[in-house]
């Protein structure tokens, strides 16, 4: 179950850096913000700062799950548990935040959460 759960750790992260990549580069490309349900250029504008913030606390939240995982095979599993539980949890949490934000953003919640949850309860079955 600890392969498991750092290959879902792992997804987890791999999508937090798509989706910095999004916010953070891409995001007044046509194709990224009418993903995003923006209407105009001028809204991708409007709201690049907010995204581009918002880009990097992903890019953050898979950096940690990323030195976790690595810190859990390189032999320091206390550190590792630590920075997994924490990425992945903060990642469920923010997805659950999405979730409650409206129906419109259950499947983007669903596709954001469903990997840290398997990693977090896959781990910690794991570590029982």
């Amino acid at each position: 179950m600890i392969l498991a759960s750092l290959i879902f750790a792992l997804i987890a992260a791999l999508l937090h850096v798509y989706i910095f990549t999004m916010e953070s580069i891409t995001w007044t490309k046509p194709a990224t913000w009418k993903r995003f349900s923006l209407t105009s250029q001028a809204d991708a504008e409007t709201t690049k700062p907010l995204a581009y913030n918002q880009g990097f606390y992903n890019l953050f939240l898979a950096i940690g799950a990323l030195i976790g995982i690595i810190a859990v095979w390189a032999g320091a599993p206390q550190v590792g548990w630590t920075l997994v539980f924490s990425s992945c949890g903060s990642m469920l949490l923010a997805a659950l935040v999405l979730a409650a934000s409206g129906r419109k953003y259950l499947r983007a919640a669903t596709l954001q959460g469903t990997t840290p949850l398997l990693a977090v309860v896959l781990g910690i079955l794991a570590l029982l």
